[in-house]
This record gives structure tokens, sequence and C-alpha cells, in this order.
């Protein structure tokens, strides 16, 4: 289905890429200004340059607006380790890419939103979100993501103190990089695997 709706990183690449000249719209320049502020961590800065391109988006009614508004908030937040209000700004740009079926935003939203229920000690969540984006991974064929989220479940395992599971997702992950012939990253997997057996006895 094609939709309307801009990619998240979209707004930002095309605001990176033409240097420090001033978008002609206003909301568009202060979306910009606001990206320039949190790369340089100016995080209240930031905040305020995202909710008034927010208000702004509001009172036009544009949604794909509205999603990347608020996934920047998310970011805000994120970095300053308010996770509560991170996930209110990413869910509510979750539902709008959720509602024009944009899967690679949903899949960017997802990374964030992982990120989030760790940082609430959410781990169950945070691996429900893994699984999902793992399934995605799946259907698009493209191993090398399904690899990365799978490094992520490993790691909530372990800060879980599940070995036994943590063990089960790095063979699984040698088993993948097995089936290309990467012989010395599947084995280091498998090792990670063994020596986390050997920890549990």
């Amino acid at each position: 289905m094609i939709s309307n709706i801009q990619s998240m990183d979209s707004i930002k690449r095309v605001g990176e890429s033409e240097g420090k000249k001033q978008s002609s719209d206003p909301i568009q320049a202060e979306y910009d200004d606001g990206i320039e502020f949190l790369k340089e961590d100016n995080l209240s800065q930031a905040a305020v340059a995202f909710h008034n391109v927010l208000k702004s988006y509001e009172e036009k009614k544009h949604q794909d607006g509205i999603a990347n508004a608020s996934n920047q908030l998310g970011h805000v937040c994120l970095k300053n380790g308010d996770f509560e209000n991170a996930k209110i700004h990413y869910q509510r740009a979750w539902d709008i890419c959720d509602r024009f079926d944009d899967p690679m935003s949903l899949l960017a939203l997802s990374v964030q939103l992982v990120e989030v229920h760790r940082g609430l000690n959410d781990n169950q969540t945070a691996l429900e979100v893994c699984f999902d984006m793992v399934n995605t991974h799946n259907l698009n064929n493209n191993p090398q993501g399904t690899v990365a989220v799978m490094e992520t479940i490993a790691d909530i395992y372990l800060n879980m103190g599940e070995k036994e599971k943590a063990a089960d997702t790095y063979r699984t992950i040698a088993s993948i990089h097995s089936n290309y012939k990467h012989k010395k990253i599947a084995e280091k997997y498998s090792g990670r695997a063994q020596e986390l057996e050997a920890e549990v006895g």
C-alpha cells in the first residue's frame, strides 16, 4: 500500500543535507533547528522547538508532521532519561504510522520503544517488541536485521538473569551466521552460548 506519510528519517535527512540553509517554511525551519539542538545535546532548546512544531502541525491537522515531531520529542525525552514521556510521544507517532501503514517507520519506532521499555525495567514488553521486529525482518528476508535484534534479545535475557535463554539466542545467531558461511562469527556466538551454559551448570 502506498501511503502519503513520510518516513521518520526522511525529513531529518533533507534538513541535514542542506547544511545551514534555512527552510523557507517556518515550521520546517524550526524542525531543522530542533534537529541541530538535539545533535548538540541542547535538550531544553530541542524540546521547545519540537513542541512548537508539534503545535503547528496539530493546528494544520498534518498527520505526518505530527508523527515526526512526536518522534523527535520521544528522542529528547529518551536522552533525558524520561522514559514515561518518551513512551507517550513514541506511541503517538506509532499510532499515526500504523494508521498510514508505514512499516519502515514502525520498525524504527520499535527500536526506540525497546530502549524505552528497558529503561522502565519492563523487560517482558521489550522482548515482545523484539520478537515482533524479528518477525518483520524474517518476512523481509533481512538476516542482518534479525541478528541485530537477537543480540538485543540475548542482552535482555542476561539482564533478567535468564542465562539459558540467552545461550539459546546466541546459538540461533550462530546458526544464522553458519548458513551464510560466516564460520568465525558463528564460532564466536557458539562459544558465548557454551560459556553461559557452563555458568548455569
